[in-house]
């Protein structure tokens, strides 16, 4: 036999190996995912990150665990995703508090969202509302606006505490109908609703999850609520654009993204697995139930996302400085 011919037959297998695709070279996951969301468990952004990881990680022929690593707003678990290895088995379950609000408040954040994820996809919006003790009287934020501008700086109006989504939407929305409030901070959601029950403070900004149960139970109603289109779970419930605020809406958001440098298959892999879990009716259906809305087909790629978050960051800056919010 010829080396020539020798030669020929050694280099076929290899051939064929470099030609193979990828995963036939190395299966993802091969173990698996970590899910770090930066948020006590049993709230919104941790069911939403169970609802939907689960599942991906199943089409994928894995399974995820999801890490509760709260503190600093969210920075904490964010930060621990851009120090991990890049290999797409870490990823974050990323919301308003450490991508957009936290870098426009916070002077030692040792993250740039840009610069240290590689977002995935959006999974869900939850929309803030506007909320109106019993005790106020008023029924739609119509009516609420005529009271702010009979009662300027008079009225109390709560939300979970400075800086954070629901007070950045509150700053927007009081600029935007040019009238003024008096801002009451608490600690989280869910030690404000007491005093509003009560009629302690007189209104809240809160995202429509948290607002939902006493809407219902006729204690605290849901004046408006900032989606561009009126909320199946409240139909009766106007927007703020029907209030007179053209293109206003607000709200938190739940998102999957990679820290940077994870290699692009893996990338894809992960977004294809996200996007056909998302268009399950099943997932549809558990992500609508919690009072969340799906992102859009756009929102839900890689350059879709990254886009969003570039609106809200901006929108989080412009807030923070009608607010006077200085970075600390």
């Amino acid at each position: 036999m010829s080396t020539r011919r020798l030669l020929l037959q050694a280099a076929a297998p290899l051939a064929a190996a470099v030609a193979l695709p990828r995963p036939a070279l190395a299966a993802f996951p091969e173990r698996p995912l970590r899910i770090i969301v930066p948020f006590a468990a049993g709230g919104i952004t941790d069911l939403l990150a169970r609802i939907v990881t689960t599942r991906m990680a199943e089409r994928l022929g894995s399974s995820a665990v999801i890490e509760n690593r709260v503190g600093a707003g969210g920075s904490i678990g964010a930060e621990l995703v851009t120090r991990a290895a890049p290999d797409g088995y870490t990823l974050l379950f990323g919301s308003g508090g450490p991508l957009t609000a936290n870098p426009v408040l916070q002077a030692r954040l040792s993250y740039d969202v840009e610069r240290d994820f590689q977002p995935i996809g959006l999974v869900g919006i939850l929309p803030m509302v506007c909320q109106a003790s019993s005790r106020l009287g008023v029924t739609t934020l119509t009516d609420f606006f005529g009271m702010l501008r009979e009662r300027p700086g008079q009225v109390t109006v709560a939300t979970p505490g400075n800086g954070s989504a629901a007070h950045l939407a509150l700053e927007l929305m009081l600029a935007g109908a040019r009238v003024r409030a008096s801002h009451v901070p608490y600690r989280g959601g869910s030690a404000m609703m007491p005093d509003l029950i009560s009629g302690t403070v007189d209104a809240g900004f809160v995202e429509l999850p948290s607002a939902l149960p006493l809407h219902r139970e006729g204690k605290v109603r849901i004046i408006a609520v900032a989606t561009t289109q009126r909320s199946p779970l409240v139909p009766e419930v106007q927007t703020f654009i029907e209030a007179g605020l053209p293109g206003y809406t607000a709200g938190s958001f739940g998102g999957l993204l990679l820290p940077a440098g994870a290699p692009q298959e893996v990338r894809a892999a992960l977004h294809g697995a996200l996007t056909a879990t998302l268009a399950e009716p099943g997932v549809q259906a558990r992500i609508s139930e919690v009072g969340a809305i799906l992102g859009s087909d756009a929102q839900r790629t890689p350059e879709g996302f990254a886009a969003f978050l570039r609106t809200e960051l901006e929108n989080a800056r412009r807030a923070a400085e009608l607010a006077g919010l200085g970075k600390t």
